[in-house]
């Protein structure tokens, strides 16, 4: 019996088992999906959004359905890093899976503060920073369009830890690539692009936009065309590892962005609909590399750029 092909990658220093990872904010700490599978199915643990503070969120509506997606306007509410520290942390600890934190702020400051503070817990394998989320007002996407400020705080999250750094970049910008260069010159170890795309539903009858903070991030089905384009358009340009988001439902979907030059996949909105969706993925893509004779993951990596 010929051995399985290997689903083995690494990100920033960071080994994993298998290229699939939760997206952030749409994993929670990884309770909920207990009842479906084990945290150590996953390549990786991407956590929820960790602030400084605890932050409230915006008002409801947050949420709304639209033609191959949904629109959030969650405001990134969360605990923060002390409930995180009292109440995520011992839960993690039973799983052998790395844990990759996301961090969000309001200012430099408390990005890298968060991270300072987080860095001596041998259960955090990495961080990520989220500095493009479209839908809150401080912070967020104001630091992920544009390079200078994307660049001062991946630098000063970068001088409170020396563990793996992941940035999450928006596609909410006229050129990514400029955005890119600048994370990774400024210290970097990976990418995750990308964040939702801001958009906005309008309820007809009362003549309002439908979200309580008017507009909000578009994600599913209907963003992974533009999703792929800037994953193959990065590849080429930085040396780092990607992670590629944005509307990945099926091994196919994983597939294409594994071969536009992805390393990882973060899996978001399809959790909503299929908790089981990443297990079915990684099966998938395993029954592929069999199917084509491949013995690793890895050798799939950008060929679609090798034409």
């Amino acid at each position: 019996m010929s051995a399985r092909p290997s689903l083995e990658v690494e990100i920033g220093g960071l080994k994993l088992k298998n290229p699939v990872l939760p997206a952030s904010g749409t994993y929670g700490y990884g309770r909920e999906y207990l009842p479906f599978f084990s945290p150590d199915r996953l390549g990786a643990i991407v956590t929820k959004g960790v602030s400084l503070t605890p932050w409230p969120g915006n008002r409801s509506p947050r949420i709304r359905e639209t033609t191959g997606g949904m629109l959030n306007a969650i405001g990134l509410q969360n605990p923060g890093v002390d409930h995180f520290i009292e109440e995520a942390l011992p839960f993690l600890r039973n799983y052998q899976t790395p844990v990759i934190v996301n961090i969000v702020g309001k200012t430099t400051e408390e990005y890298a503060e968060v991270a300072r503070i987080l860095n001596d817990y041998p259960e955090v394998s990495g961080f990520e920073i989220n500095i493009s989320c479209p839908n809150v007002k401080e912070g967020g996407i104001a630091f992920g369009t544009d390079p200078a400020m994307a660049a001062a705080v991946t630098g000063a999250v970068r001088k409170a830890t020396r563990k793996p750094l992941i940035v999450k970049l928006s596609p909410n910008v006229t050129d990514i690539t400029v955005i890119a260069r600048s994370v990774e010159d400024a210290g970097a170890d990976a990418l995750s692009l990308i964040n939702t795309l801001l958009g906005m539903a309008i309820d007809i009858r009362s003549r309002r936009p439908v979200l309580g903070n008017l507009v909000g991030g578009l994600s599913g089905p209907a963003i992974k065309p533009v999703a792929l384009r800037m994953v193959w358009q990065i590849f080429p340009i930085v040396k780092i590892p990607i992670i590629g988001i944005g509307g990945i439902c099926s091994s196919i979907d994983a597939l294409e962005f594994i071969m536009a030059g992805a390393t990882a996949l973060g899996i978001g909105t399809a959790l909503f609909k299929d908790p089981l969706t990443p297990i079915k993925i990684l099966e998938g893509i395993e029954e592929f590399l069999v199917e084509e004779g491949l013995t690793r993951v890895t050798e799939l990596k950008g060929v679609a750029h090798c034409q």
